[in-house]
């Protein structure tokens, strides 16, 4: 969603490109063979000893819990938990030693741990930049449950969690809230602060969690007055270190750390967590794709440390399967997708342009064959009333002019139409009647009634998609964007569209789906209130966006 700018110079160190440039494009780093080479993207710990020697907990005389805690995932027995310890997050060591630290842990039926349900420990290795990743199992399903951490005798502030009901049960009702494109220097996090205190059972966050962009020393569009950034965060990300330390500067925003505590989150990534608007192993510049992995692996690598993320999402060099199945009872089945790591190269560039020839090859896919038939055998085998996929890019056709031949974004599925009809005729045959899509990446709030045939508005509408806003991408943004009438005309099935900051939450019921568009009036200065712009509601069994 960015124009190209001009190659950056490679930090990676000469010996590690010249060694990409001498192993397979899609095996080069593993945790096998010639991977130590590039140690930097897969080093993990050893096997049955531990890696590093043991730090003495009393030696850390500053908080650890600087970026605070997390929860993701829920299952109905299950929830993953996450810290990571930084006493000093702005530094490229955190403040701790290359030494594994002791981490205790406690999950309890009530905020005041009365009522503990588990404890235990875990390691926060070195090689995992001191990130804690438990997976806390044998809980009960449908329940609300609190966390928190310890390290000598520091202890964590207090997280909410939850878990899914049990897989045959049929819940009344479920809300989620969908949030994307979190840019730190266009703004404050304010939604994040709204968010921390809505009532809603799970996060879904559907892409841009950080940008790779230089934040200078009063955060962009925040102008500090108060505080100066170091200027290690003055450059784009290019190393491990690099994606390290911008999780480090998001992670320590108050308003961020507050939605993580209250709310567990289920993520998934677009473009910007790794480079603007690449493609599988094909980068926005002329960089190298032997090269380009390198920087991937660091990125994935970084990801997974910062985020609650399970083990098998655990990244192997520069591959991570991020796509993945949730449920929440048979009210709902979550098909978490990746829409960036396994597509082909955009058609005529990364912008907008005219269908062609190019676009519309059908062997062109934007989630890859694997995914795409995982996706639709999921469907197939659903027993959920609401089947919703959480993604990344608009699903939508969405015509940019008033042509006769309209321009289309290439970066979205429209640049990729083969790939999107497979997924409705996969919808269509596996039976799926209430189907919604999630988006995020546009900075601006849509509702799209999907059609089966968009070129035939008279066609049946065969789900909704959902658009969340940026959380502050973008800036202050506008009620009503430039280009708000073009839009509204030349896309029928578009029934809102309003380009201020925030958050969606969806409500899932039995009878309806109900879509709440919430939004704060600014986001260069702090503490903006936020509003409700607009309410839809999808009835179960007659798909079509109505007011509320």
């Amino acid at each position: 969603m960015t124009p190209a700018r001009p190659t950056p110079l490679s930090q990676h160190a000469p010996e590690l490109r010249a060694a990409a440039r001498h192993i397979g494009r899609r095996r080069f780093l593993t945790v096998t063979g010639a991977a130590a080479a590039l140690a930097f993207a897969t080093n993990l710990p050893a096997a049955g000893t531990a890696s590093a020697a043991e730090l003495d907990a009393a030696q850390i005389t500053e908080n650890p819990f600087t970026l605070g805690v997390a929860s993701g995932d829920p299952l109905p027995g299950s929830v993953i938990l996450w810290t990571r310890l930084a006493p000093a997050p702005y530094e490229p060591d955190s403040g701790l030693p290359q030494e594994r630290v002791t981490v205790h842990w406690e999950l309890a039926h009530d905020s005041r741990f009365r009522r503990i349900a588990r404890r235990g420990t875990a390691t926060a290795h070195p090689e995992f930049h001191h990130s804690v990743h438990v997976e806390v199992s044998h809980l009960d399903a449908g329940r609300v449950y609190y966390y928190r951490f310890r390290v000598g005798s520091w202890v964590s502030e207090t997280g909410r969690t939850r878990t899914a009901p049990e897989a045959g049960s049929r819940p009344g009702a479920f809300t989620l809230a969908a949030v994307s494109c979190q840019a730190y220097h266009d703004g404050y996090f304010t939604a994040y602060q709204h968010l921390a205190q809505d009532d809603v059972d799970v996060v879904f966050h559907l892409g841009d969690y950080l940008y790779e962009y230089a934040v200078n020393s009063v955060g962009g569009a925040r102008n500090y007055t108060d505080r100066t950034l170091p200027a290690i965060f003055n450059r784009e990300t290019l190393t491990l270190e690099d994606y390290r330390l911008r999780y480090a500067l998001y992670k320590s925003d108050p308003d961020l750390r507050a939605a993580h505590a209250a709310h567990p989150f289920v993520v998934t990534w677009d473009d910007h967590e790794t480079e603007n608007n690449y493609a599988d192993d094909t980068p926005e510049n002329s960089v190298p794709p032997e090269e380009f992995l390198l920087r991937r692996a660091a990125a994935y690598r970084a990801y997974w440390e910062n985020q609650p993320l399970r083990r098998p999402q655990l990244p192997e060099g520069p591959d991570m399967q991020l796509y993945r199945r949730l449920h929440w009872g048979r009210l709902a089945q979550f098909d978490i997708l990746d829409t960036r790591q396994y597509r082909s190269d955009q058609a005529y560039g990364d912008g907008s342009d005219i269908p062609g020839p190019e676009s519309e090859d059908p062997s062109r896919t934007i989630t890859g064959a694997e995914q795409e038939r995982w996706l639709i055998d999921g469907w197939r085998a659903s027993q959920a009333l609401w089947n919703v996929v959480p993604q990344q890019v608009t699903f939508s056709q969405r015509k940019l002019d008033l042509n006769p031949v309209a321009k289309v974004s290439m970066d979205a599925w429209d640049g990729y139409p083969a790939s999107r009809e497979r997924v409705l005729a996969g919808a269509e045959s596996a039976g799926v009647d209430n189907l919604m899509v999630l988006t995020g990446d546009v900075h601006v709030g849509y509702a799209f009634d999907i059609k089966r045939d968009f070129d035939d508005q008279a066609s049946k509408t065969v789900g909704t998609e959902i658009v969340a806003t940026s959380i502050s991408s973008g800036k202050d943004g506008a009620d009503k964007p430039a280009n708000w009438d073009t839009y509204t005309q030349a896309n029928p099935h578009l029934k809102f569209y309003n380009g201020r900051r925030g958050y969606v939450t969806v409500q899932l019921g039995d009878g309806s789906a109900r879509a709440d568009f919430k939004t704060v009036s600014a986001v260069t200065t702090p503490g903006a209130p936020i509003t409700t712009a607009a309410s839809f509601v999808t009835e179960a069994g007659n798909q079509g966006l109505k007011p509320a």
